[in-house]
């Protein structure tokens, strides 16, 4: 009789974490007699605020294991993530390794189980931003490169992978010679459907004088920008400027590696200039139902953060992206996100387009909201045949 399916699931960060809960529910809904779930936790985000708090927000059992690596130098921290998996690896003996998005962990993991031979499943499989020099597309592409299950949250993402020669159409037993590429729908979608009912009880509005549609939330972590200093006082300044344009307060959770680089000595003044100002709410990194209730009530959001532009253009608001360029092509394409990069002048321009105009409403992109069931009918079917 064939036993249950074995997945080891790795997360290090916390958009890493809340696509997880998506196919854990699912997971869950069929029962262990059919999957068996392990989480494995890296510790990329190191700030409890940024990570741990999400798994019992999220209802996910705390992770089996956790590598508690830290931060660490980019180079060194992904080579001791991957050896720490693979000794789960070699413990746990999983049927399939399961990742998430385009982090380090989801590198280290990739190179892992590529090293131990065991067959990895990669969700938001396919995504480009044909930006080489952002860590998160060398990623991105090696992990492709390593999956023996490739899940395309959009058509978009399907295309990108037919481009770069993969057999989109194949049938057959899976492999990493030639890997089944699946077009589920996004696992985000599946959880903001899930839980915008549950952010409605959120007082974060409450807590910081918010009125909905009455503030600016804005984002910025990725290390182009926050290592950067040009670039990270460009942005600062120009989310000031917004306050004095428009009147609007803009809420500004800072993730740990900004408020660090806004803290340092070329970037101080700054930080003390945001504290100060009038129209600048910083606040701690926000939980997930919280950030949910700020990006829903929000006039418009601004960000780095591919995970925030997806999730605002699920609750129906715009989005400045702080990039020159996006994974997530489609929102551009429909006016639901404009790029501006770190130049204000833009950004001012973007905030302003975004104000005056009445946005039509697109065509279903990221699938129906059943992406997790979808991903493990697929792995489920592999496993049966075996």
């Amino acid at each position: 009789m064939q036993g249950p399916l074995r997945i080891l699931t790795v997360v290090g960060a916390r958009p890493q974490i809340i696509k997880a809960a998506a196919i854990s529910r699912a997971a869950e809904a069929l029962g262990a007699a059919r999957v068996q779930q392990t989480i494995l936790h890296t510790g990329q985000h190191y700030d409890d605020d940024m990570s741990r708090d999400f798994f019992a927000e999220l209802g996910l059992p705390e992770p089996a294991i956790d590598l508690a690596l830290g931060y660490d130098k980019q180079g060194d921290r992904t080579t001791r993530m991957a050896e720490g998996i693979r000794q789960a690896l070699k413990d746990l003996k999983p049927d399939v390794v399961l990742v998430y998005g385009d982090t380090d962990s989801t590198l280290a993991a990739a190179l892992a189980a590529d090293d131990e031979k065991t067959p990895l499943a990669h969700v938001e499989a396919g995504l480009r931003s044909y930006d080489e020099s952002m860590p998160e597309e060398f990623n991105r592409i090696e992990c492709d490169r390593r999956a023996t299950w490739l899940f395309c949250p959009t058509t978009v993402a399907v295309e990108n992978l037919r481009m770069e020669g993969f057999h989109v159409e194949a049938t057959g037993t899976p492999s990493r010679e030639r890997p089944a590429v699946r077009l589920t729908g996004d696992v985000m979608y599946d959880n903001s459907l899930h839980f915008a009912c549950r952010a409605e009880g959120s007082g974060i509005l409450r807590a910081h004088d918010l009125s909905p549609r009455g503030y600016f939330l804005a984002t910025v972590h990725r290390v182009r920008n926050t290592d950067a200093p040009e670039r990270l006082e460009a942005l600062m300044y120009a989310l000031m400027d917004l306050h004095e344009l428009h009147g609007m307060p803009v809420v500004l959770p800072l993730h740990p590696r900004t408020r660090a680089r806004l803290g340092a000595i070329g970037t101080a003044g700054v930080l003390r200039a945001l504290d100060a100002h009038p129209g600048v709410r910083l606040l701690p990194p926000a939980g997930f139902l919280d950030m949910v209730a700020l990006e829903r009530n929000a006039r418009l959001v601004l960000t780095d953060s591919g995970g925030v532009q997806k999730e605002a253009f699920f609750l129906g608001v715009p989005v400045v992206v702080l990039r020159a360029e996006t994974e997530w092509t489609e929102l551009v394409e429909h006016g639901w996100a404009i790029l501006a990069d770190a130049d204000p002048e833009r950004i001012a321009t973007a905030v302003n387009t975004f104000l005056f105009t009445d946005l039509a409403v697109p065509p279903p992109l990221y699938g129906d909201g059943h992406a997790a069931e979808r991903i493990l009918a697929e792995l489920l079917s592999a496993h049966t045949d075996q």
